[in-house]
């Protein structure tokens, strides 16, 4: 009785939104790396990077929005370097995603250490603020749920709509797909292959920096180590469990997310004071492996995803 109180709760699937929020930005960048036929491991270490830059910038003076922008700029500089070691010069996804992993995430804790020496909490800043849509708030449980988020959460579901328009609606995005099932065939087009994937990988690391921007801009209002705790491989699995599609990845992210805010809330119910709270921690990645295994036998994995580019080759 506990639990379908608190599934039908306005302030449950509010928290729900506001977890998914992140993994919808992450998500969606991994997506449009994937479907140029770029496995982007560095997902981990670029939200890491993404969430000290975004917050580093505002914490110096800037707002918020550059916030969003230096921590996009950040991300993308690594999809870079990301991009030409995989594209170009063809090697390992894996050893270079990894790679970036530990570089952005090492250079981000020496960068802190760098500019904060003598902080030992870390220092605040103002977050974006919960923004009530008109009208459309006042809807029971929905209007809260939906309509009474950050800035940074709206912006994550507009984005689900312009990507999937862009990937599925514009030539640019059919060349994107292209890139990832038939490389050979965007070659006879006369496109670049090579530019086209690391323009995904570039684009696509920008939003998973803006993803960890949203943990210290939006869900908190500091920086601290361990804050991203492993969303990156969230995101990685999500976009198996969505079909490598934004709209199905978008409902792979909420189910997670209610998943997780559950775990939190039933840990404060009768249940809780029974049960082990380690078996609540472990329930949201629990059914999120049965969900996938489910989800990814239907799933149509890009024909040329990891499969490296070399024009003239077949």
């Amino acid at each position: 009785m506990e639990i379908v109180e608190i599934l039908f709760s306005a302030s449950f699937w509010a928290a729900a939104i506001r977890i998914a929020s992140p993994l919808i930005f992450a998500t969606l960048g991994e997506v449009v790396c994937e479907r140029a036929g770029v496995l982007n491991l560095g997902i981990e270490g670029i939200m890491v990077a993404g969430a000290f830059a975004g917050w580093m910038a505002v914490y110096s003076g800037t707002g918020l929005w550059v916030g969003v922008g230096v921590a996009m700029f950040v991300g993308m500089v690594f999809g870079l370097l990301h991009s030409t070691l995989t594209v170009p010069f063809g090697l390992s996804q894996h050893v270079v995603g990894l790679g970036v992993t530990l570089l952005a995430t090492s250079s981000t804790y020496y960068a802190y250490r760098l500019a904060l020496p003598e902080v030992r909490s870390p220092p605040k800043i103002e977050a974006f603020q919960p923004y009530e849509i008109p009208l459309a708030s006042d809807i029971p449980i929905i209007g809260e749920a939906l309509f009474s988020q950050t800035p940074l959460t709206y912006l994550a579901f507009v984005l689900v709509v312009i990507v999937s328009f862009l990937l599925y609606r514009t030539p640019v995005g059919l060349a994107v797909r292209a890139a990832g099932e038939n490389p050979n065939a965007v070659a006879a087009q006369g496109l670049s292959v090579t530019a086209i994937r690391m323009g995904a990988v570039i684009v696509g690391s920008g939003l998973m920096a803006v993803g960890g921007a949203f943990l210290t801009m939006s869900a908190f209002d500091s920086f601290f180590f361990e804050m991203v705790n492993g969303r990156g491989w969230i995101c990685i699995a999500l976009v198996v469990f969505g079909s490598w599609r934004p709209g199905k990845a978008l409902l792979g992210a909420v189910l997670f997310a209610a998943f997780d805010a559950l775990q939190i809330r039933v840990q404060q119910t009768s249940i809780g004071t029974v049960v082990p709270y380690q078996i609540f921690l472990m329930m949201p990645y629990i059914l999120s492996i049965l969900a996938l295994v489910i989800m990814s036998r239907r799933a149509a994995v890009p024909a040329a995803l990891m499969v490296p580019f070399n024009k003239g080759e077949r």
